[in-house]
């Protein structure tokens, strides 16, 4: 099919690829030449704050227009800071503080970052509610497990990032929390009682203004019993447009997931999307490349030609992109830097529980730390750092630190440890350990033979009951171990 130039840049207005590198390839910078709406930034793309400055120049000496986005909610899921891991905990922990002013003035910092290194739309913040603590994906990501909590929350972080001058984008639509499958692999439903409670945050985004929302990959049948959020047209156009009253810019998230690729291929997932009331698509998490992205611009450009999707539709979804790009040129300068917020609110979010009359801290010498890693979801970058014993090391000279994965936690192991550790006090760290049966049986093992050592939770804290002391972080990035390592060298 013979598709007209005017028609593939119209298509082009609405895509949003990423690229492999710290530069833009030649392809990039042709088609944002031509049009292309803008880029999503990934953890490979970014090697500093000025290399990004740098990179984002090249981007705007193409499309003084264009739009740059990335994934950056602070804490577990960072893009900007995912070599050394975020200086900002994550929303879980803001929650559990429960401090609207911090939230923005949080979010206000973060918007500066961004601001300062070119980017001009961040999606965040999640404004999912983590109802079921099983979620594979969400967890800490969300600020919590309650409403109106969840609701209060989102509105500051939309506020505190959009007074940068970035737009903000809630997600995921019509809700993430209450699932326990990962889109990434498989298509989650939404439970039909819990909807209303989910869409609150949303409603109060967007009251609060903000630019844009980001589709979930979510099936909810309540609205639509066949097709999952990001391709129906009764949850983008009925609910999100008409009933909630969204005229901002609609997002997919990454179309090329399984849970919408899957049925119809990326490029027809993408014509589907828009049909449906989404205004530009993401893609490029793992798909980089420049076919892909053609591939996409094609599909969607014969999905008019054939009568598929109509053009005023798609020309309807441009317009609402050239509105969000003129927003981010013109809206301001972001603040200065509040430096150290990110570790005011990370000890803020610090709870311990004392099980033991006995005084375990500060710790008394220098401890062995233990570490169990999970495998951790597709959102988060799995060379991020984190922990408590590289920063408690730092504190306290002498202090050991073992990392053990699933596979490595055997009985022998463990026993290993036991002994090395027999003349030290003993931290063990773990990570979302009621959702990984492994994590449970090693702590069960190494606290049975030290009932004395202390449990640092640096995930979702099911339960406070284990170790002498437990400490609940509520959030595993840097400056969530710091705070951790404070606590257990009394610093804190």
């Amino acid at each position: 099919m013979l598709l007209s130039g005017d028609l593939l840049r119209l298509a082009d207005a609405v895509l949003l690829p990423g690229f492999a590198g710290h530069g833009p390839p030649d392809w990039i910078r042709r088609r944002l030449g031509e049009g292309l709406a803008g880029v999503v930034l990934f953890s490979r793309n970014i090697a500093g704050p000025e290399q990004v400055a740098r990179l984002t120049a090249v981007l705007r000496a193409e499309n003084p227009a264009v739009l740059v986005g990335t994934d950056e909610e602070s804490g577990e899921v960072t893009r900007l800071e995912a070599a050394t891991g975020s200086g900002r905990p994550g929303a879980y922990a803001l929650g559990v503080v429960d401090d609207v002013r911090l939230t923005e003035a949080v979010a206000a910092d973060l918007g500066g970052d961004l601001a300062r290194a070119g980017v001009t739309i961040d999606f965040a913040p999640s404004a999912d509610v983590n109802s079921n603590p099983d979620n594979p994906v969400i967890g800490l990501r969300a600020f919590g497990a309650d409403p109106d909590l969840v609701a209060r929350h989102t509105r500051a972080f939309v506020r505190g990032l959009q007074s940068a001058g970035v737009a903000a984008c809630a997600k995921h639509f019509p809700g993430h929390g209450d699932t326990s499958v990962d889109s990434h692999h498989g298509v989650p439903v939404v439970a039909e009682q819990g909807i209303e409670e989910a869409l609150r945050p949303f409603r109060a985004a967007i009251a609060a203004g903000v630019k844009a929302v980001m589709t979930g990959h979510l099936l909810v049948p309540s609205y639509d019993a066949e097709r999952p959020a990001t391709l129906s047209p009764k949850v983008l156009t009925g609910l999100l447009r008409e009933e909630l009253g969204f005229d901002g810019m609609i997002i997919t998230d990454g179309i090329e997931m399984a849970a919408v690729s899957g049925a119809y291929g990326i490029g027809g997932a993408s014509a589907r999307a828009i049909a449906a009331g989404a205004d530009a698509i993401c893609v490029g998490g793992e798909r980089a490349d420049e076919a892909t992205a053609a591939g996409i611009r094609d599909a969607i450009a014969a999905a008019v030609a054939e009568g598929l999707l109509p053009e005023e539709r798609l020309a309807d979804a441009a317009r609402r992109v050239r509105e969000l790009a003129a927003w981010t040129t013109s809206s301001g300068s972001p603040a200065p830097a509040e430096p150290g917020i990110g570790l005011v609110a990370a000890r803020r979010a610090i709870r311990i529980t004392r099980r033991s009359t006995a005084r375990v801290l500060p710790l008394a010498d220098p401890a062995h730390v233990v570490e169990l890693a999970p495998e951790m979801n597709l959102a988060i970058d799995k060379k991020t750092p984190w922990g408590v014993g590289e920063p408690l090391a730092r504190l306290v000279p002498g202090t050991a630190v073992t990392r053990l994965t699933s596979g490595e936690a055997t009985g022998p192991t463990l026993e290993r440890l036991i002994a090395t550790a027999a003349d030290r006090p003993l931290v063990v760290v773990v990570r979302d350990a009621h959702r990984h049966p492994w994590q449970a049986d090693a702590l069960r093992h190494l606290l049975s033979a030290r009932p004395d050592a202390v449990v640092v939770e640096m995930g979702l804290p099911a339960r406070a009951d284990l170790g002498a002391v437990h400490i609940a972080t509520h959030g595993s990035a840097p400056a969530c171990g710091r705070a951790a390592a404070e606590a257990l060298s009394g610093r804190l």
